[in-house]
């Protein structure tokens, strides 16, 4: 098959050669060069009708030149099967099929079955390599540097979303039920009973989430109690944990609209299901309230941040800004870098980091939703979302808590390797954050989409889509029970969110370590709250006290980062080199050895196909015959037209004129069909030319 491509190559350069009459040496560049002088003299030498003569000859020349390339390839390679498989073993520079040719017939057979057997070893080992290739494995290396950092945008919160006594009257009906509720649960836990059950109109705290003792008898039997009540109390054979006889518990019970389906949350203490049953009808109350409102109440920046210094200079409150966050209210991150460049350090130390002073105002937490009090503080990349409630860290008031930051950047390869995004626009999800993704920010926009498509609500702790509301408990009365439901379908194994969303390819990681001691001490406790108090009330008066107040401290521990990298385990250059040390081992051969392989296979191939138009061919016109619409003649009605009874000559020879020239009387053809026998008839035999 080579060698017809070359002629018809060389060919169609002598061609074009003999038409324009250019000098072959078009190979060198020099020789491209005389051709496209000669190709712009001729131009201008030549008339417009002699340059048309020319580019039709040439064009009739390659025409003819073509024609015939394309009957070699109907003709094809002019071997047989059997001519190209020992062409193949003569040639071949592998050394086993030479031998079965050459060998005599023991040994050929010998030969024969080494080959085979290499064959299917060299066949074993690609296939074990090139799965190994295409599993796409990755070995992590470490790699430490050195350079000056973006110090990290750390976000601080208080313990307490609200002032109590900025929300107390939005929440006093909520407050009046949640001490309701302690009580009762008082009761039964010294009575064993539950006071007299509410009337219906104050019942509707139970439409969202009840909170309910399980009470188990000695036989086994579940029965639930409305601690604050309900239109009926129900008895269920339940199928949860099911704790010790003689026992109960405190659970949340959440059902859907009609009743006709709940699903129950149990709790290790009483205080966990309180805590959750009163975040639950807060968010319902704070979804209807307006954005400037919830700014109010939460915390303000010049009553939370008494004290900034980073890099032994002092900041204030324009170098943080302020975000609402859904469970912890008015935070403040310092260095978010969403509008101006992010700070840099270059030294390692607390005196070239940062160094806040903070004041909890813990006199006015809310007691049923504030369990805790602290601040709360997470250090992340810029211009990235802090979940403070998932990877949020807490420091304790009265103590001066000490953060040392390593570095660690993980570089994901992405593609067939990693199942990672560069920036998020390759996910399915769309996220409903504006800012930088996140793995955090996918899956809670994904759980975000499915509460509004399967809830009809969006959920209060996650942005909303465009045109969308958040659940309350006037409109939505059973979405406590759509959204638990939902997330626990989300948060199993193989979620769809889980398969949706990808790791970003790039991202930072900080590793900390946290020290604390108790600060201020007793001996400097007076004149600190004196200069803490005056600086931020300017009054001489002390507003500021140990269980208020803290420190924190973040910098640096050292300026080494390191770098985890994924790299391909196995590489292109690692396949080829593996294949072809089998090959060669088992068989001794090379790259050239599969591309005589792969000619022959063409060959055999074309063959192959020729002989498959010929027979088509051949059917096609053997059905053609089949299908005309009159019958073939018979013997006998051919040997009637071929018959000459008068035994006279043609009428196409009778134009001829042959002067003395005897007619030999005609011999009619034998009548293959009968058997009679017919007398010919004697005639005289006459001359045709004149005697004169």
């Amino acid at each position: 098959m080579s060698r017809i491509w070359s002629e018809w190559f060389s060919w169609s350069l002598i061609a074009v050669n003999q038409s324009l009459s250019f000098p072959t040496q078009s190979s060198s560049p020099q020789g491209r060069v005389v051709c496209l002088s000669a190709l712009q003299s001729s131009e201008r030498s030549q008339s417009p009708s002699q340059l048309k003569e020319t580019l039709q000859m040439v064009c009739l020349k390659m025409q003819r030149y073509l024609t015939c390339t394309l009957h070699r390839l109907q003709k094809g390679p002019g071997y047989t099967y059997t001519e190209l498989l020992v062409w193949y073993c003569e040639n071949t520079n592998t050394h086993g099929p030479k031998r079965i040719v050459t060998e005599g017939p023991k040994k050929r057979m010998m030969w024969f079955i080494l080959t085979l057997v290499f064959t299917g070893l060299v066949c074993w080992q690609w296939v074990i390599l090139i799965q190994s290739y295409l599993s796409w494995e990755v070995s992590m290396n470490l790699r430490t540097g050195f350079k000056a950092m973006n110090f990290p945008a750390v976000t601080i919160c208080n313990s307490n979303p609200f002032r109590y006594t900025r929300s107390k009257q939005l929440l006093q009906h909520l407050d009046k039920f949640a001490k309701l509720a302690l009580e009762h649960i008082y009761s039964y836990d010294q009575n064993g009973t539950i006071p007299a059950v509410l009337p219906p109109s104050q019942t509707n705290w139970s439409k969202v989430a009840s909170l309910v003792i399980i009470e188990t008898n000695e036989q086994g039997v579940e029965t639930v109690l409305h601690i604050l009540g309900s239109d009926q109390n129900q008895t269920h054979s339940a199928a949860w944990n099911r704790p010790q006889l003689g026992s109960f518990k405190v659970a949340l019970q959440l059902c859907d609209q009609n009743r006709s389906s709940c699903i129950y949350r149990n709790f290790s203490t009483a205080l966990e299901a309180m805590n959750e049953w009163y975040s639950l009808h807060y968010m319902s109350i704070l979804s209807n309230m307006p954005r400037t409102d919830r700014l109010m109440m939460g915390e303000q920046g010049q009553d939370f941040i008494l004290a900034c210094v980073f890099g032994g200079q002092p900041c204030n409150l324009e170098n943080f800004t302020q975000l609402m966050h859904p469970t912890y209210g008015n935070c403040y991150i310092f260095n978010w870098g969403s509008e101006i460049e992010p700070l840099v350090t270059s030294n390692p130390g607390a005196e070239f980091g940062l160094k806040l002073v903070l004041d909890i105002s813990e006199e006015d937490y809310n007691p049923f939703l504030s369990i805790a009090a602290g601040a709360t503080f997470m250090l992340h990349q810029q211009n990235t979302f802090p979940f403070l409630q998932d990877l949020g860290l807490y420091a304790r008031a009265g103590t001066e808590t000490s953060i040392g930051i390593f570095v660690d950047e993980i570089v994901r390869l992405g593609g067939s390797y990693s199942h990672c995004t560069f920036d998020g626009s390759d996910v399915d999800v769309k996220t409903l954050y504006n800012t930088t993704y996140t793995m955090q920010t996918c899956l809670r926009s994904c759980l975000q989409d499915h509460m509004v498509k399967f809830c009809g609500c969006g959920h209060h702790n996650y942005p909303l889509p465009e045109g969308e509301y958040y659940c309350n408990n006037e409109d939505h009365p059973n979405w406590g029970y759509c959204y638990y439901h939902l997330k626990q379908q989300i948060e199993a194994e193989h979620s769809d969110c889980l398969e949706s969303c990808k790791q970003p390819c790039n991202e930072t990681q900080y590793r900390l370590t946290m020290s604390m001691a108790d600060w201020p001490s007793e001996s400097s406790e007076d004149w600190i709250y004196h200069i803490l108090s005056y600086e931020r009330d300017s009054s001489a008066a002390v507003t500021v006290n140990r269980r208020n107040i803290l420190k924190l401290n973040f910098y640096f521990q050292e300026i080494n980062y390191r770098t985890i990298q994924e790299d391909p385990a196995l590489t292109i250059d690692w396949l080829l080199s593996k294949l072809g040390g089998q090959f060669g081992f088992w068989m001794g051969g090379s790259i050239l050895c599969i591309i005589e392989l792969i000619e022959i296979l063409i060959d055999c191939l074309w063959i192959t196909v020729i002989k498959v138009v010929k027979r088509c061919t051949c059917c096609r016109s053997r059905q053609a015959q089949i299908h005309c619409s009159d019958p073939p003649p018979t013997v006998t009605q051919s040997i009637e037209d071929h018959t000459n009874a008068r035994f006279e000559p043609d009428q196409a020879e009778a134009h001829t004129e042959r002067p003395c020239t005897l007619v030999i009387p005609g011999t009619p053809p034998p009548q293959y069909d009968s058997l009679r026998i017919y007398s010919i008839p004697q005639r005289r035999i006459t001359w045709d030319c004149d005697e004169n």
